[in-house]
């Protein structure tokens, strides 16, 4: 069972199919759900898109009944989802699998980097269409 789900998007489709798979597992389990989006940069304009980002995201998942917390915050996608998760004792990190192949496997990718380091379980979701 899990009480604390962290899940990551940037507002993508790809990373709305996480978002959906988490928004499943935190109602079946009565868990809350943060929904983090990482971006880069300072300028206020990029916090207020990434906000907006999430808020949209948000208003619907509360409309389902979900309890949701969204955070923006600075940083590599990676090195986010996995500090966010650790200092929230998530038991659950969500995300997409885009990066799982190809180059940006060897090379590196979100997926990959949280799957190695998490402190805690982790789901990857297929996002691509067949």
């Amino acid at each position: 069972m899990y009480t604390t789900i962290v899940v990551g998007t940037d507002g993508s489709e790809r990373a709305h199919r996480a978002v959906e798979r988490a928004v499943e597992l935190a109602a079946a389990w009565d868990a809350t759900l943060h929904i983090v989006h990482a971006y880069q940069g300072t300028r206020e304009a990029i916090e207020d898109a990434a906000r907006e980002v999430i808020a949209q995201t948000a208003a619907n998942i509360e409309a389902a009944g979900v309890a949701v917390r969204t955070h923006a915050i600075q940083g590599d996608p990676a090195d986010v989802m996995l500090d966010f998760a650790y200092d929230s004792g998530a038991d659950l990190i969500v995300v997409g699998n885009r990066g799982m192949t190809g180059k940006r496997r060897i090379l590196g990718s979100v997926p990959n980097a949280v799957a190695h380091d998490a402190s805690c379980a982790v789901m990857i979701v297929p996002t691509h269409h067949d």
